[in-house]
């Protein structure tokens, strides 16, 4: 397998030649690698240094690497084997799914790595025949957690188990108007409980946050991400003149204090393979080797059905297989980055001051990101990546005041009001992967504009420069959107 540098036409020269130098540097012959110069094709822009694809198909996000070959190839494979097999087998005693999960496979949330569609507008919430794909967190209006429930509900469950719970949705629809008169709507979500497997939990008593499932685009490049430069950012994103000032949310595991960069509000410092295994699938492994619903019920209901729970359902060297799947997928290149309205639509991106949190460049460390178990990635090292993210927290609004996404969860450092600048790299693609737009948090925003119009708080600035723009320029930098 060869390693292609992916070094575009518009990079510099002396750029160009450290890039090669490095890769050159980076591959083992032990694996049999060589360097390959091509030309980026022409309308195209990378995004992720040499873990840059060129893809427009619905494998675009799920496809690994040019580096990865050799003994990363065949784990990136069982890798990939075991995020998406699901997690049942036709004896009832192998793949240790439940009693009680979210999802049966990383897969059925994250179909070729992307943002399974959620039952949430076609179902009315938790959907049928095992399948909701989205998390649902719930906890008492002080922080707690409910003693019969963790901080995830489970609405599926094995066959002779009762799920947690169920969700149910309705949407309260408004519309607006742009200056210029052209109409948009934006849909509030409602949430509720119901089908309680314990004692109903009383609506006053209860938050609840629902999650959709996140793209698994740029993951190896956000775990190599120098943590110097997004606390530089830290320090230097404080725009008053916008509202706009991006904090960091650190995250203690394990004995370590680490800066947080992964999920909704960067309440994690890695992956969480083993967490998202144990709490969405209910598969125990050498770091959560509990049932997730360890005293409930529902482990006694498994044990009368013969299902054992005294050995563990994944190894660690599977899990790290899994974090080198992940971290090893290809990044999609930039489309149509010639094209006169996305070029229009890329200005009046910066004119919005998207930027200023949308962060369109990024570094990664040297030595590139280090999985689970101690395996080395050298090839993530040194890249310059496009993510448009700072992967800081930002205050996007909160409900007393008017349109705002403030779920009142607290995550880490996170209050309810602040979440993590989505990466935008892949976003274009994400209709082709997965066959909708629903966007934000929880899927409220249907398509790019009601996104955009959700935003408050901080990106309220940003939100009025795209509410004033003319229907042409809203147009153009919707189109720059739909290029990355």
């Amino acid at each position: 397998m060869r390693v292609r540098s992916l070094l575009s036409k518009r990079l510099p020269v002396a750029l160009w030649g450290c890039c090669l130098l490095w890769v050159t540097a980076a591959c083992s012959e032990d694996d049999g690698l060589t360097v390959e110069d091509i030309e980026v094709p022409a309308g195209y822009a990378l995004s992720a240094g040499i873990s840059t694809n060129f893809l427009n198909s619905t494998f675009a996000y799920d496809r690994e690497s040019d580096w990865v070959a050799g003994t990363y190839a065949r784990r990136f494979t069982r890798g990939d084997g075991l995020y998406d097999d699901v997690r049942t087998s036709s004896n009832g005693q192998g793949g240790g799914l439940g009693p009680v999960y979210a999802g049966y496979s990383c897969g059925s949330c994250h179909r070729n790595a992307g943002r399974t569609k959620p039952t949430l507008w076609s179902e009315g919430g938790s959907g049928n025949y095992g399948f909701s794909s989205m998390l649902v967190y719930i906890t008492r209006r002080n922080g707690a957690f409910f003693q019969d429930y963790g901080r995830v509900l489970h609405d599926q469950a094995i066959y002779g188990v009762k799920a947690e719970g169920k969700l149910k949705v309705e949407y309260t629809t408004q519309t607006f108007a742009f200056p210029d008169g052209e109409t948009y709507e934006l849909c509030r979500p409602t949430y509720r409980i119901v089908e309680w497997y314990a004692d109903s939990i009383r609506p006053e008593d209860l938050f609840c946050s629902v999650r959709i499932p996140l793209r698994h685009v740029g993951l190896g490049q956000m775990m190599a991400l120098d943590p110097y430069e997004i606390e530089a950012l830290a320090r230097q994103s404080n725009y008053p003149e916008y509202g706009i000032s991006g904090r960091c949310n650190y995250i203690s595991e394990r004995g370590v204090r680490s800066l947080g960069l992964s999920g909704n509000k960067a309440q994690h410092a890695d992956l969480t393979v083993e967490l998202g295994f144990s709490s969405d699938m209910g598969v125990t492994n050498s770091r959560y080797p509990e049932e997730i619903c360890e005293g409930q019920a529902q482990v006694q209901q498994g044990s009368m059905m013969g299902l054992s729970y005294d050995q563990l359902d994944c190894t660690t060297e599977e899990m790290e297989d899994v974090d080198l799947y992940l971290q090893s997928l290809s990044v999609p290149a930039r489309r149509n980055v010639d094209d006169p309205q996305v070029v229009r639509g890329e200005q009046l991106f910066y004119e919005a001051k998207c930027h200023l949190c949308h962060v369109t460049t990024l570094h990664t460390r040297p030595q590139g990101s280090t999985l689970l178990n101690g395996t080395r990635l050298p090839w993530l090292g040194n890249q310059t990546i496009h993510p448009y993210s700072d992967y800081l927290l930002h205050d996007m609004g909160s409900e007393i005041m008017g349109v705002g996404l403030n779920d009142n969860y607290v995550s880490g450092l996170a209050r309810g009001n602040e979440w993590r600048t989505t990466p935008l790299w892949g976003i274009g693609l994400q209709q082709t992967v997965n066959g909708h737009t629903y966007f934000l948090h929880d899927g409220r925003a249907r398509n790019f504009v009601e996104a955009i119009m959700w935003h408050g708080g901080e990106g309220e600035a940003s939100k009025n420069l795209f509410k004033n723009m003319e229907k042409a320029d809203r147009d153009a930098l919707v189109a720059f959107l739909q290029s990355l």
